[in-house]
């Protein structure tokens, strides 16, 4: 025992107490647990993280897949680079205003470099905040997109939200549709990772800028800027380029026309955000906000009013180039108009209308109103009245309910609130209107109720008309303030075109009373006979034929076997014979018998081909009643025909375009071929004036054309056409009325303006008793010309090769319009009064000047 040696740590042990070696025990076992369980975790972890890296690669494998997959078979973006939008085709007048658009999208195409920055930061910030920072795809907008999107397939739905940047935007406007598929959005990023690597952000922005849709037909920021605010894009405010970047969202429900409240709400939340990005200032901000719309509706705008002459350029330019490449192809057309004349053109085909309209009675009230009577009355007429339709074609007009009516007036009041009275000299027009029935079986209409002496016996309390304030009384004496007319539509209608005869430039074209009732284009549609208008081209005929104006036809009984069979026996308007008349004579006068007699003389073969070549008609019938216009023609070709005879006899073709360019600006069509080098000269050096060379066809002799004019000119002092030398001005023209009065015409000319004019209706109706030419259309004429030749008084000039010789007037009773001398033209080498063929030409008049005479 003494030899065992004990250790002090053995000692120690030895004397610890069982409790303690136990805990040491359990100790010691736990910890081998703890570490085990650490393992475990570890090895937990380390799985996870394998599984989600695998996971990982393979999600990115499919991810790829599909990229690839999806994108396999998607278009190329080579047409980005040769981006050529459908662009709407813009019609301009002639002194640059424009007066028409021919579009499917309303587009107009504006590079990059030309788009204000104000634009490019508004939609930037309200589309794509980060756009100048990605490739393509913004991935925190996608990932939220994303989120949501797989929210709504989880429970069912097919809802896919858009987290589209800008460039996505280009890629789905460009080659996808709008439906909202997942395949269609991998698809569309796709794309957009493909357009951000070939194009620059530049480019990008243009496509966007050019392509989106804001509403109301516009396409591009440009056009809804002239939609909206009927501006360029340079003059846009930042509220203005606002309100057009909040749109593409939901372009119907931010449309600012149609939801104003929804655009400011819009428009603040872009601009809040152009200041928040670092665009504008909080001070630009704060103006911004505070601005208002600024909408400039279609009704407010400053516009050409040229319906009808412009629906005619469109169909003209269809037939030419066809509908989808005028509506897409961005042309610039500069056309013949010229929007004062046109104003007055339609000006004066309205009185006209009107005031034909007024002579054949009243047909009553636009609608009526119930319970005229009360206290409910009262309180209710100005919301019925309110709600009454306007008529098409009131223009200006307006519309008024009758309150009252007394003796001598009736008082109306107005939507407004606003109260006015009709005195009974104004409705002295509104007699009852008929039809009746003439003799030959033409249906016409015609005041039949008896004379206006009470207010009373025209209107009712209730009744809804149209009125026009009026100043003066037809004497001239001063209406009171709040004085009305009473005013009804015509149902007459007419025409009225203008030319410059020189160049064949259509400078106003009025086809009807207005647009808005009949599109229908009397003025190149509408095929009349021309009546007497159609004479001068008989005559005309004559005179290239060895005739003088003062060779003398014999005026008496004549009847004419026609093709059929049938006898014609023409007759003057009075249904009197004056014997042997001097063509200049007859032509004044408006001489049926003598017409007829002379147009066999010269035969009828020779007046076809000569209106022929006036392009005035082609192919007349070989009937005799031709020679007084018994055929059909248009407004337009007479005006035509007229300005051959006005301008020398020169060939001129009609045209409603001056100049087309295509949308680079290349000139791809224009009317006047004429090269002129030395024109493009940039200044004056003392170099010979440049001589442009007149290639024009020379149709008719240039003495016979002014023959005739001065013969007109005659009709204007002495003859028919005696209204129209109210104008004061030299006019030559005439008048044109045919059986039954179905038609009426003036066609008249100044030297450098030639209007034609009609009125009638366009069911073959009679305009009625005492209605002719003189009394119907050339009033139109008179009161166009009036306002028309505004410039220096400029006199027709006769060509070389004349005589002028001065006539002194027979007397009595065939002496009218004062009997004033006037001059008379022969060409050189032909005897006054001479005619063809031994034809007896009688006396030249009671007394020749020969001393007078002048040679041009």
């Amino acid at each position: 025992m003494s030899d065992i040696k004990v250790s002090p740590e053995d000692r120690i042990a030895a004397e610890e107490p069982p409790l303690r070696t136990g805990r040491m025990r359990l100790f010691r076992m736990t910890h081998r647990r703890s570490g085990k369980r650490r393992r475990t975790l570890g090895s937990w972890i380390v799985g996870l993280l394998n599984l989600a890296f695998v996971a990982a690669v393979l999600g990115f494998a499919i991810v790829l897949f599909g990229f690839w997959y999806y994108g396999r078979d998607l278009p190329g973006i080579a047409k980005l680079a040769d981006y050529e939008p459908p662009i709407v085709s813009r019609v301009y007048a002639g002194d640059g205003r424009m007066i028409g658009e021919f579009a499917t999208e309303k587009r107009i195409f504006v590079p990059y470099r030309l788009i204000p920055k104000t634009v490019v930061h508004a939609f930037v910030s309200a589309e794509d905040q980060r756009f100048f920072n990605h490739r393509g795809v913004d991935l925190i907008g996608t990932i939220r997109a994303g989120l949501t999107t797989a929210g709504s397939y989880l429970t069912g739905g097919r809802r896919v939200v858009g987290g589209s940047t800008i460039t996505q935007q280009v890629a789905k406007n460009f080659f996808f549709t709008s439906e909202k598929t997942l395949k269609r959005k991998i698809r569309e990023i796709v794309l957009a990772m493909r357009i951000e690597s070939a194009l620059s952000k530049e480019q990008i922005l243009e496509l966007y800028l050019n392509e989106i849709f804001l509403g109301n037909r516009a396409y591009g920021v440009a056009a809804a800027a002239q939609t909206y605010f009927n501006k360029p894009l340079r003059d846009l405010s930042i509220a203005e380029a606002a309100v057009l970047a909040g749109m593409p969202q939901a372009p119907s429900r931010y449309n600012p026309f149609k939801n104003p409240k929804a655009a400011l709400a819009r428009r603040t939340y872009v601009v809040q955000r152009m200041s928040a990005d670092g665009f504008i200032s909080a001070d630009e901000a704060r103006l911004a906000l505070r601005a208002p719309l600024g909408l400039v509706g279609q009704e407010t705008r400053t516009s050409v009013g040229a319906e009808y002459f412009v629906e005619e350029l469109r169909r003209e330019l269809i037939a030419k180039y066809g509908e989808e490449k005028m509506k897409k192809g961005g042309y610039s057309v500069r056309s013949t108009l010229d929007p004062a004349l046109q104003q007055y053109a339609d000006e004066a085909l309205r009185k006209g209308l009107v005031a034909y309209d007024r002579r054949h009675g009243y047909r009553g009230p636009v609608a009526r109103l119930a319970e005229v009577h009360g206290a409910r009355w009262a309180e209710n007429w100005r919301k019925k009245l309110s709600r009454v339709e306007r008529p098409a074609g009131a223009g200006s007009w307006s519309l008024a309910v009758v309150l009252k009516t007394e003796k001598n007036r009736a008082a109306i009041g107005f939507a407004d609130g606003a109260r006015g009275t009709i005195p009974v000299a104004e409705l002295a027009w509104a007699r009852k209107q008929g039809v009746r029935t003439r003799e030959s079986g033409k249906k016409t209409y015609a005041a039949v109720g008896p004379r206006i002496r009470n207010a009373g016996s025209v209107l009712w309390p209730g009744d809804v008309i149209l009125v026009e304030p009026v100043r003066r009384t037809q004497r001239g004496k001063a209406y009171p303030e709040g004085t009305y007319t009473l005013r009804q539509i015509p149902i007459a209608t007419g025409a009225l075109v203008a030319m410059d005869p020189h160049t064949g430039r259509i400078l106003a074209m009025s086809g009807g009373f207005s647009f808005r009732i009949s599109q229908f284009n009397t003025a190149t549609q509408a095929r009349r006979q021309p009546g007497s208008a159609f004479k001068p081209v008989v005559f005309l005929t004559a005179l290239e034929n060895g005739f003088t104006p003062t060779t003398k036809v014999l005026d008496a009984p004549v009847v004419v076997r026609l093709p059929d069979g049938e006898f014609y026996k023409p007759l003057n308007h009075s249904g009197k014979f004056y014997g042997p008349t001097t063509l200049r004579r007859g032509l004044e006068l408006s001489r049926n018998v003598m017409t007829i007699r002379l147009a066999q003389r010269v035969g009828l073969s020779r007046v076809s081909e000569m209106a022929g070549r006036l392009g005035i008609a082609k192919n007349l019938p070989s009937d005799m009643s031709v020679a007084l216009g018994a055929y059909e023609t248009t407004p337009l070709r007479m005006a035509v025909g007229y300005s051959m005879i006005v301008n020398g006899g020169r060939r001129v073709t009609p045209t409603l375009v001056d100049r087309i360019q295509d949308r680079r600006g290349r000139t791809v069509f224009r009317h006047d071929p004429v090269e002129c080098a030395a024109c493009r000269e940039p200044e004056w050096q003392n170099q010979e004036m440049p001589q442009i060379p007149d290639k024009r066809e020379q149709v008719i002799g240039r003495q016979s054309a002014f023959q005739i004019v001065s013969i007109l000119q005659g009709a204007v002092q002495r003859g028919t056409g005696r209204r129209v030398a109210e104008v004061g001005r030299p006019l030559a023209g005439k008048t044109g009325t045919t059986n039954d009065i179905v038609d009426t015409w003036f066609v008249g000319m100044s030297p450098g303006l030639v209007a034609a004019t009609w009125v009638g209706f366009e069911k073959s109706f009679s305009l009625g008793q005492f209605e002719e030419g003189a009394r119907t259309a050339a009033p139109v004429f008179r009161d166009f010309m009036k306002k028309a030749l505004s410039g220096p008084e400029e006199d027709f000039r006769p060509p070389k090769g004349l005589v002028a010789i001065r006539i002194e007037p027979p007397a009595g009773k065939d002496r009218k319009g004062g009997g004033e001398p006037y001059l008379e033209y022969f060409k050189i080498g032909v005897e006054p009064g001479s005619a063809p063929d031994g034809l007896t030409p009688g006396s030249a008049g009671a007394g020749i000047d020969k001393a007078a005479s002048d040679e041009y």
